[in-house]
């Protein structure tokens, strides 16, 4: 009975690491006991893996577990450990590349879980901070709205394409060319023979007006009539009247519609989201920045409070300054755009607006609104490194 009470005490002390190592459609896991290897094995990444995973992490006391971030691949490891309520270290590739470049004379999966294994022992790397789950569908929310505002840029250039083979002065009828009403115009009257030939001047405005769900007057409707008939009669097509460029011309404008409309359900999905973090309406009362860019700002940064400081979130982003210089040579600064580069982009866009907005303020009111800005900016301790941009 001694015997087994001082045997459970040693397995109490005893040290356990897990290093897993991520790919497609399997985890190899390395299990190391006091620097010592104790076993090595290739598990499933699907619910069966997870399974076996568990039963080996509840045979030992407090297990250390540690993995390198592999995109979609390692989030489902990420989230069996969540539900599991398991702490782990989660690494950065970048930094796990550099801590494991010099042991990687051979690499494999197998030898890549055991490197991770047995460093940690000289590392004693920090447990990753587990972010709420609102700021996961955040993210999720966010990639997928830069997903479709890619689409949208990739299917109006091939409108824009289409269009010049088919009706270029089209483009030209209304000033704006981004609207709901622009589109209900191409998509009618992409054919100029039509307009000039099968329309009467009534038939028309009568389109434009169905057309779409914005209210115009008719008056306004003339006006685009008349611009849609003197661009019509210069118009000299590069098809035959029965080419498949109009099908298309129809066919991409039915999807940037879509497409507009599923980004706007985003950002209200998203909104209805943000709205219960704190930091929320912090941004939102920064002038000149709206809902759009604070829930996208939000969704891409997540949780701040998990960066140490002001200096890691600038990393993390990309806009940590590097700096060299060689005898009397002096290199400029310049930021080292690793990181996340949608953050970075929709950083770089807000502090855009701030700033034309600080300027707008300070012609009206140079030294009261300047104030007002710069308190915004610096209320809140969390979000300081906006003021060193700003």
């Amino acid at each position: 009975m001694e015997e087994m009470i001082e045997l459970q005490e040693e397995m109490e002390i005893m040290r356990c690491v897990f290093g897993i190592d991520v790919s497609k459609d399997s985890i190899s896991v390395a299990i190391v006991i006091d620097q010592t290897m104790f076993k090595e094995t290739k598990l499933p990444l699907n619910r069966d893996g997870f399974r076996k995973l568990e039963e080996a992490l509840q045979s030992f006391n407090n297990p250390e577990v540690v993995f390198e971030a592999t995109g979609v691949y390692s989030r489902r490891l990420q989230r069996f450990l969540d539900d599991l309520g398991q702490d782990y270290t989660c690494l950065n590739p970048l930094v796990a590349k550099k801590q494991l470049d010099g042991l990687r004379p051979y690499k494999t999966d197998r030898n890549d879980a055991r490197h991770l294994a047995e460093t940690q022992f000289i590392m004693n790397r920090a447990v990753t901070y587990k972010i709420s789950p609102v700021y996961r569908k955040l993210m999720d929310f966010s990639r997928f709205y830069q997903e479709v505002s890619k689409d949208v840029a990739t299917h109006k250039n091939r409108l824009h394409r289409s269009l010049q083979l088919v009706f270029p002065e089209i483009e030209h009828v209304l000033s704006n060319t981004n609207n709901e009403l622009y589109w209900s115009v191409v998509s009618q009257f992409s054919q100029a023979s039509q307009v000039t030939e099968e329309y009467s001047f009534n038939e028309v405005v009568d389109l434009i007006l169905k057309g779409t769900q914005k209210k115009i007057s008719h008056a306004r409707a003339e006006q685009i009539a008349h611009s849609l008939y003197s661009a019509a009669r210069l118009s000299y097509s590069a098809v035959d009247d029965d080419s498949p460029v109009y099908l298309q011309v129809k066919h991409l404008v039915n999807q940037i519609q879509e497409e507009t409309k599923l980004k706007a359900s985003i950002i209200e999905q998203m909104t209805a989201l943000a709205k219960e973090l704190p930091e929320y309406n912090e941004l939102l009362s920064i002038p000149g920045l709206g809902v759009r860019t604070v829930v996208s700002l939000i969704g891409e940064l997540g949780d701040i409070r998990r960066f140490r400081n002001s200096n890691v979130l600038n990393a993390f982003i990309g806009i940590d300054l590097r700096h060299y210089e060689s005898g009397d040579y002096v290199a400029n600064d310049h930021i080292s755009k690793r990181g996340n580069t949608v953050a970075r982009k929709i950083l770089f866009k807000a502090i855009q607006i701030i700033n034309y907005t600080a300027i707008s303020l300070i012609v009206l009111k140079p030294v009261q609104n300047w104030t007002i800005v710069f308190q915004l900016t610096t209320k809140i301790p969390n979000w300081s490194w906006l003021t060193l941009i700003f």
